[in-house]
């Protein structure tokens, strides 16, 4: 498996051609004593699944507010945003924190 790489490597000096391989491949499953200890990704991607995550998080967070709330009746996001006179595109830019 070509996404495999033993510790050794890294003690015999071939961490800079493994982070080479990394960038060209995306990941690389460190093994210690035969078990993964560890998987090296690409920043980039590191921040595409950690984007990821946070969006699932403020996605469930959104459905069990709208459950709890126990109505029926809700309302677009489109018509809140042209009530608060916000575009889509003033929210880009804009972190969201969930408490």
């Amino acid at each position: 498996m070509d996404a495999i790489v033993p510790i050794t490597r890294f003690n015999r000096g071939e961490a800079s051609k493994i982070f080479d391989e990394v960038n060209a491949r995306g990941v690389k499953i460190v093994l210690k004593n035969n078990v993964p200890a560890c998987v090296l990704v690409q920043p980039e991607r590191y921040e595409e699944m950690v984007e990821a995550l946070n969006d699932y998080a403020l996605f469930f967070e959104a459905e069990r507010r709208t459950k709890a709330s126990g109505s029926d009746q809700t309302i677009p996001s489109e018509t809140v945003l042209k009530h608060l006179g916000i575009s889509k595109e003033d929210l880009q830019d804009i972190e969201v924190e969930i408490e």
